[in-house]
């Protein structure tokens, strides 16, 4: 038995190493962690189970039968993050530059299932060549197995994908489906096909940051969620980020003590919109001051920056919070604003976690480049989203809510479930110098009949009581009781009950 044991421990040492230290150093070189290395920071303290330590690859072309690793690419198993279990996998560059084999995507793909089995989030390290070429096919065949797995665990489990090296060609649509997409900046790429194949095809020379990197996929293209500084930063983040987080669509929301008064007021909210309306204020401080502690994990800050998607909390539980932000083109809604919080709205309802919404918005952005690129149809994204949205949504205007962005702010007509308005909110069809240039086109020649006609059209509708009187807005409320006015509306809604018809599925248009 002695024997035996000894042969395991060998067994294991020999897994651990990965591709060995020579590789393990040129990993570190480059200021990365090994896949074990990540899974220790990410994971609490001695949780880590590991499966498949001694899977091995059954390629026996171009003389793979030789190059054998324990484990073959990545390590896989469960553990928890603050005592919550989840699922992990971590590709190992290590060992054949991470790339995925058909023993490799099948390791992936039974935790994925486990995962689903007993309702835990799944989170994905990549650090990944691509597909293993000298397995051809069954590489190909690989991949489309994790990403069936994607599809069906979309909605049911939250889904995390932390790319910490290269991700090319068919490897980054796995994580394109998972709901949440972190990069470490100078270290992590994503791309469908890498520069020298882009010089080839289109004659442009382009680096790897340039392409695919971290600051490009979170700022131009929002492939991409959030981009941290190194390993280290984004494993911690994803640690608490996780927290924010049910297990599944079958469990309740994470509760967590809070000795923030639910009832604390903010006078400092009352003085927070400008005397002009034409002067921005920064959105983030009403976020700040109305979640508890301040504590606010914003997702895609640097993509369509004039709306802001998160997650906070109140009383302890999670929050989903879309909220306009005027220092950002004054915080209208276009084409990359609609779609990244459609998908976050989304997110919210298919885990129950209530929406929370800001609004202070003039409208949609105008121009030919919008109307070309189909704003009308970006722009209808966020409006389904809201609309088929069955949890507890409670709306706050604060400013202007004009035109059909008034509608799709997650306004009454959208099934909101509480909307109040601040004193200085605007709901009107438009501005008020636009509308009187329409209503009183024969008196454009006229400064003062249209000066006067303005400041009627202000005096009559740049307010929340039209929206009042019509049972459109709940309540005008004071801005420094909005966190309690939000806190005693989730309470009364915490047993929300409200089911769409039935159907296989909606027609989003995307």
């Amino acid at each position: 038995m002695a024997t035996r044991i000894d042969e395991l421990e060998a067994r294991r040492h020999q897994a651990r190493l990965g591709g060995g230290d020579k590789r393990i150093e040129a990993q570190h070189s480059k200021g990365r962690l090994t896949a074990r290395e990540r899974l220790t920071v990410l994971l609490d303290k001695g949780s880590f189970e590991e499966y498949d330590m001694f899977v091995e690859h059954n390629c026996s072309e171009f003389g793979m039968e030789t190059q054998k690793f324990p484990g073959d690419g990545v390590v896989t198993g469960s553990g928890t993050i603050n005592g919550r279990l989840v699922y992990v996998f971590a590709q190992d560059f290590t060992v054949f530059g991470g790339s995925l084999s058909e023993r490799h995507a099948s390791k992936i793909c039974k935790i994925m299932d486990m995962a689903m089995k007993v309702g835990a989030p799944v989170i994905g390290l990549n650090d990944s060549g691509g597909a293993r070429i000298q397995e051809g096919v069954a590489s190909l065949a690989g991949y489309a197995e994790v990403f069936q797995r994607n599809v069906l665990a979309s909605g049911v489990i939250p889904q995390i994908s932390v790319i910490m090296g290269p991700c090319a060609g068919g490897a980054v649509y796995s994580p394109a489906m998972t709901d949440f997409i972190f990069m470490v900046k100078d270290s992590s790429y994503m791309f469908v096909t890498g520069p020298d194949v882009v010089k080839t095809v289109t004659n442009e020379v382009v680096t790897q940051e340039e392409l695919g990197g971290a600051v490009t996929h979170t700022t131009k293209s929002g492939v991409a969620d959030v981009a941290f500084e190194n390993d280290i930063d984004a494993l911690l983040a994803t640690r608490d980020f996780f927290d924010f987080l049910p297990l599944s669509n079958r469990h309740p929301l994470p509760d967590r003590p809070c000795s923030d008064p639910w009832d604390r007021i903010e006078e400092s909210l009352d003085t927070l919109i400008p005397d002009s309306a034409a002067k921005p204020y920064d959105m983030h401080e009403l976020i700040r001051k109305t979640v508890d502690e301040g504590d606010f994990f914003e997702i895609q800050p640097n993509h369509a920056a004039n709306i802001i998607i998160g997650f906070g909390r109140i009383e302890g539980r999670p929050v989903g919070i879309v909220a306009n932000q005027p220092m950002v083109l004054a915080g209208v809604l276009d084409i990359a604003s609609s779609k990244k919080a459609a998908r976050f709205v989304r997110f919210c309802d298919a885990f129950d976690i209530p929406i929370i919404t800001f609004v202070d918005v003039p409208g949609f952005l105008p121009g030919v480049a919008q109307e070309h690129n189909g704003i009308i149809k970006n722009g209808a994204k966020l409006l389904f989203a809201y609309a088929e949205a069955t949890v507890p949504k409670i709306t706050v205007i604060t400013r202007k809510a004009y035109g059909g962005a008034y509608d799709v702010m997650s306004s009454k007509h959208l099934r909101g479930d509480l909307n109040y308005a601040w004193p200085s909110a605007e709901i009107a069809v438009m501005g008020a110098k636009g509308a009187v240039e329409i209503i009183f086109r024969k008196d454009i020649g006229d400064p003062e009949k249209i000066a006067a006609r303005t400041a009627e059209y202000e005096q009559r509708f740049a307010n929340p009581f039209v929206a009042a009187s019509m049972g459109f807005i709940d309540e005008v409320i004071m801005p420094h009781s909005t966190r309690r006015r939000i806190a005693l509306g989730l309470r009364k809604l915490r047993d929300k009950q409200l089911e769409n018809p039935w159907k296989k599925h909606d027609n989003i248009p995307l």
